[in-house]
Parts: structure tokens; sequence; C-alpha cells
């Protein structure tokens, strides 16, 4: 797998990552605390800005050759 491949496959599975955490945080704790609640909002900021860095990292990269 190239680096161009191996690069989208893991900004594609940080996005499920912070879906995942995002959902847990504010659905699925088990009590809501501060940190609880600080995840769950800085999950949902990576859930927002991934897939914008992932079409400005294919963009970028669709014409290299790596």
């Amino acid at each position: 797998m190239s680096i161009k491949g191996f690069h989208i496959v893991f900004i594609t599975i940080s996005t499920l990552l912070f879906l995942f955490l995002t959902v847990w945080a504010f659905a699925f704790a088990p009590e809501r605390t501060g940190v609880i609640t600080g995840l769950g909002i800085a999950a949902s900021a990576g859930l927002l800005v991934m897939p914008f860095y992932g079409v400005y990292f294919y963009r970028k990269i669709r014409n290299s050759h790596l």
C-alpha cells in the first residue's frame, strides 16, 4: 500500500473514531463529568475537521507520485 493510500485509510479510521467518541460521550457515557464532556467536544471538533482535511490532502496529493 502506498503512503497515499495509507493516509486516506488513516483519515477514514480517525473520522470513524471521532464519530464513536462523540456518540459515546453524549449518549452512552455512564456518567456526565467534565472530562467526558470535554472529550465529546474535542471529538466533535475532530469529526468536523477530518473530512475537510481528507479532501484537502486528496486534492494536494492527487498529482504526486508517492
